[in-house]
């Protein structure tokens, strides 16, 4: 499978495709991590470059999309609170483009080629399986985050979806990945809290309930469109390589619980999620293509 990039992509190694195939299947079987080009063939080289890309375009779309919220943040303890998430998203987009680059790929002019400040001004999940521009970004980060009660909530949703499928990266057969994850779930589990800290504030509020409500009602229904359609070609090639172990909707459905005990502890009624497989052209990527994201 190739995948579509700006930037070359494709596995340096000296060594034939079929020389690589062996390694890396040899290595997975003994439950062995795939450490180097050398031990990879070329079709899980591309679905691993994919996987990963998507990530890093998140990370760095996410992190200039919160930016504007270190000033509007309501006090200067959460002035420093924004600070820390961004810096956070950053030195994961970062990290995740190092990766990128020890396999061959020039991070550097893939970035410099798009905009990750860019925003839609949508008022509902209109985008779903259409992509807004050219980069790797999951189409999550391109809704806008008005304000703060839509901050913390994305906190709330989207950092913790991203948390139900970074679980299946912290397995991942690519070593250099699993491990880079391990630190990125423990900062995701951090930005989840201080999401879980204000919604349940804001429910309890009632000055501030119906407000939260509001956008819970759109983050929410927005979430659960980025988990992919269920049994997807790329999916089960994903988990064949051990790149996933879920499906979408497995991943999707852990989620949706653990956001409905938690809303139902907090007095929040959830909305109904419909999904529209059969709107959505076969092959068509749904949401964020089967992917990986962290924000």
């Amino acid at each position: 499978m190739a995948i579509e990039s700006d930037v070359p992509v494709r596995n340096l190694s000296r060594l034939p495709d079929e020389e690589r195939e062996k390694r890396m299947w040899e290595k997975i079987q003994k439950g062995e991590s795939i450490e180097s080009p050398d031990e990879m063939s070329d079709d899980y080289f591309q679905n691993l470059v994919n996987l990963m890309l998507q990530q890093a375009d998140s990370e760095l779309a996410g992190a200039f999309g919160y930016v504007q919220w270190i000033m509007q943040a309501p006090t200067t303890e959460e002035k420093l609170a924004v600070a820390n998430i961004v810096k956070n998203e950053v030195r994961r987009a970062r990290a995740i483009y190092r990766l990128l680059e020890d396999l061959g790929i020039d991070a550097d002019s893939h970035v410099a080629k798009h905009d990750y400040t860019l925003r839609l001004d949508l008022k509902s999940d209109e985008l779903k399986d259409k992509r807004a521009a050219d980069d790797r970004r999951v189409n999550i980060f391109y809704y806008p985050i008005d304000t703060w009660a839509d901050f913390v909530m994305f906190r709330f949703c989207v950092d913790r979806g991203a948390g139900h499928q970074l679980e299946d990266v912290r397995k991942s057969t690519y070593g250099p990945w699993k491990r880079e994850i391990e630190r990125i779930f423990k900062e995701e589990m951090m930005h989840v809290n201080h999401g879980d800290y204000w919604v349940k504030k804001m429910a309890f509020d009632r000055s501030t309930k119906s407000e939260i409500q509001a956008v819970l009602n759109k983050w929410y229904l927005r979430t659960m469109n980025i988990f992919g359609r269920p049994k997807t070609h790329r999916n089960q090639i994903y988990r064949k390589y051990g790149l996933k172990l879920r499906d979408n909707d497995e991943v999707r459905k852990g989620f949706s619980e653990e956001v409905r005990l938690k809303c139902s502890e907090w007095g929040l009624n959830l909305p109904d999620w419909k999904p529209e497989w059969k709107k959505i052209v076969q092959g068509t990527p749904f949401g964020e293509e089967d992917g990986v994201i962290s924000g």
